[in-house]
């Protein structure tokens, strides 16, 4: 019977302990993550920039980014999911894609101790779905 006690015991103050420590992490920081704009996409050789340009709008048209703004070597792309909008700038020439964070709404951006924070949703929209998705579009205009 004592060890009974002794293990009931035992997981009682680690539920305990689990309690407690949860208490201690707010929601927010849960729910944010460091904003960091993902690396540079290479562009496959032989293609021109108009190649370029279009495997960015087919790309980002496979998860509903928009374009919102269209200059040459420049494209602004905003996502509406719910209630959050996230707007990327991309630049692009024959040698590379750069998407970079340019504003959002609903998506808890803020700096802390100097560094950008945006909810955690932020990385796989943009970080994994859309360069992932451009990078498939530019392999997919580089195929003979």
């Amino acid at each position: 019977m004592t060890k009974k006690l002794d293990s009931y015991g035992f997981f009682k103050l680690a539920c305990l302990v689990t309690v407690f420590g949860f208490a201690l992490v707010s929601p927010e920081s849960l729910a944010t993550k460091p904003l960091v704009d993902p690396a540079p996409i290479v562009v496959p050789d032989g293609l021109d920039v108009a190649k370029v340009r279009k495997a960015i709008r087919d790309g980002g048209s496979r998860r509903n980014w928009i374009v919102s703004g269209d200059e040459p070597g420049k494209m602004e792309l905003t996502l509406s999911v719910r209630s959050h909008v996230l707007k990327v700038l991309v630049t692009y020439d024959s040698a590379s894609v750069q998407v970079r964070y340019l504003d959002s709404t609903n998506l808890d951006y803020e700096i802390k101790k100097g560094v950008p924070h945006i909810h955690k949703k932020y990385l796989g929209w943009v970080n994994q779905n859309l360069v992932g998705d451009i990078s498939k579009e530019l392999a997919s205009e580089a195929a003979p």
